[in-house]
Formats: structure tokens, C-alpha cells, sequence
């Protein structure tokens, strides 16, 4: 993690609380400025508010998010308004900015967004080789299972997901590396920059950023022959038709889905019907212990430990 790179995110009065508090970034998840509040960050074991040494805490001003939205565009704000109207735009390192403000709306369409009141940045940590307990699970030789990574935000699936993803592409113990399609809908799992892949996900990897995953899933399918494709969150009932037609042209799926258990996943029309097809061979549950990504289980089509 570069910490000069993020602190340079931050005009200066923020980026001087963040040297004088020496944080290890490594171990930091969130930056997050709000108007008239503490600047507040959150890290791997808590969270706390800044100060300059022997003062109050440091109250966030409508400036420092002015200027923080212009260092983290690079003075220009309007080439991004396509990912603001989104909530969030992507920064060198695979960093988010997720951004809350006055909405503008066209009759039901977000246009976008003004008088910013709070920016979270939020830090993309690649943790290569923290699938290597699961892989066996899900690949033998030839063989990938379809595969479903249940868990409660910010326990690790999608850092998961993506040394899954590089895993898979770049091939393991004898076993050849897959074409593995991805579509980042949210540009979480690349974290693309100017259409740079941030984050390692092999060298067999094509990536489809920005794009809504029913129609990313099916543009992969028609063009870039896959054999595995990946996509983070699913949840959406529309999602169940592209969920299929990656299943019946012969990919491989593997997905990611918020929930506590799996009975709080199979609570949602969308996984009910993939639970009664059978569609996932594998599931992981992750859950909250001593850090993130903890495994509580893997289970089978069945709902077998594994």
C-alpha cells in the first residue's frame, strides 16, 4: 500500500492530520470526510477520529471536500461525471471514491450530483494468496465448480473473489490457466484507471468496467469465450436469466452475495430459485473473527460441509 499515493489524494490540511497520525495503511479501510463532522477513519480492529496534536477534533469543512473532489479527479471534475452519477469514480491503486450529495434528477434518471456533504475513500487491499484455502474446493484439475461467496460487508468476499479470479487465470499446481471474463460493475474487483487493471487478476483476464453485470455477463458470453465468468454481488431478480445463460453455454460461474448465513441468502427470490436448480456446486460462507475473510464453511449443492 502506498501511503504517499493516498495521502496525496487530500489537499492539505487533510493530508497533514494523515502523516501526523501515522497510520498503517495496510491495515486501513476507510477515509471518510463529512461536513461540519471529525474526519474518521476506519481500520482492521476499529475506527477514530483525527486531530492536530494537543487541539479539538478536526471539524471537516465544504473546502477540504471541494478540493479533495478536484485532487482526486485531477482538476477535472466534468471528465468524471459519468461515475459520480454512480456514487463513486476510481483513483490510481484501484481506490473508490464514493461521493453523497444533492441528487439531480431527469424525470426518474440520476444527472448527477452537486453540493457534495461527505467523500469516503475507501482502500483497495489485494491479498494475494488468501484463496489458496478454498481453491482446492472449487478446482481440481479440469474441473471448476460454480461457486457462490456468501457474506456481511466488509469480510472479505471480494478480496476473495479476485485471487480466485487471478488463481483460476493464471493456473495452479499443473493445472492450466482459464480464461476468466469479469464484469466490475462497480470497477471494485479490477479497480480500473483510465481502463487499467489496478489489481492483479491474471494474465488470462478480460474485463468489462462499469458495466451492469446482466448485460456484462452476456456481452462476455457472445465475444470473448470464457470459461469462467466472474461478477460481484449478485442479488437482482433480473440477474437470474443472465445467471443462466452463462450455466447452459458451458462457463463456469463464480459470484459473491451479501448475507449473514446461508439462510439469510436463501431468503431472496434469487437464490431461491438457484437453490432449487442446484445451480451453485460450492458454497463459502465468510464471517466476522479475527479478521476478514474468516471462513465458517464450505458447503456443497446440498448444503454438505464440504
Amino acid at each position: 500500500m502506498d501511503a504517499n499515493q493516498i495521502q496525496n489524494l487530500f489537499p492539505g490540511n487533510i493530508r497533514r492530520l494523515l502523516v501526523d497520525a501515522r497510520l498503517d495503511y495496510e491495515k486501513l479501510y476507510e477515509i471518510r470526510l463529512r461536513v461540519g463532522r471529525p474526519l474518521f477513519v476506519s481500520y482492521d480492529g476499529g475506527e477514530c477520529f483525527l486531530r492536530k496534536q494537543g487541539e479539538e477534533q478536526y471539524l471537516v469543512t465544504r473546502e477540504d471536500l471541494k478540493e479533495t473532489m478536484e485532487h482526486v479527479s485531477g482538476y477535472s471534475l466534468y471528465a468524471y461525471e459519468d461515475e459520480i452519477r454512480q456514487g463513486f469514480l476510481s483513483v490510481q491503486g484501484g481506490h473508490r471514491v464514493g461521493v453523497t450529495g444533492k441528487v439531480i434528477l431527469d424525470g426518474n434518471q440520476i444527472r448527477g450530483m452537486k453540493y457534495i456533504s461527505c467523500i469516503n475513500v475507501r482502500l483497495a487491499h489485494q491479498v494475494l494468496g488468501c484463496a489458496d484455502p478454498v481453491m482446492p474446493y472449487i478446482q481440481k484439475n479440469t474441473w471448476v465448480a460454480h461457486t457462490l461467496i456468501v457474506s456481511p460487508p466488509r469480510c472479505g468476499k471480494t478480496t476473495l473473489l479476485r485471487d480466485i479470479i487471478r488463481q483460476l487465470s493464471n493456473g495452479r499446481e499443473g493445472i492450466p490457466g482459464l480464461t476468466v471474463g469479469v464484469v466490475d460493475e462497480r470497477s471494485e474487483l479490477a479497480g480500473c484507471y483510465q481502463g487499467v487493471p489496478q489489481n492483479d487478476l491474471g494474465p488470462r483476464t478480460d474485463i468489462l468496467d462499469g458495466c451492469p453485470k446482466v448485460e456484462g455477463m452476456q456481452m462476455l458470453i457472445r465475444s470473448m469465450s470464457p470459461s469462467v465468468v466472474a461478477v460481484d454481488e449478485l442479488g437482482k431478480e433480473d440477474d437470474y436469466k443472465a445467471v443462466e445463460s452463462v450455466i447452459h453455454c458451458g462457463c463456469k460461474l463464480i459470484a459473491t452475495a451479501h448475507g449473514d448465513s446461508m439462510e439469510d441468502v436463501l431468503e431472496q427470490p434469487l437464490f431461491r430459485k438457484l437453490w432449487k436448480d442446484r445451480v451453485f456446486q460450492r458454497y463459502i460462507l465468510l464471517g466476522t473473527g479475527e479478521h476478514a475473510g474468516m471462513i465458517q464453511g464450505i458447503y456443497d449443492r446440498n448444503g454438505n460441509l464440504c
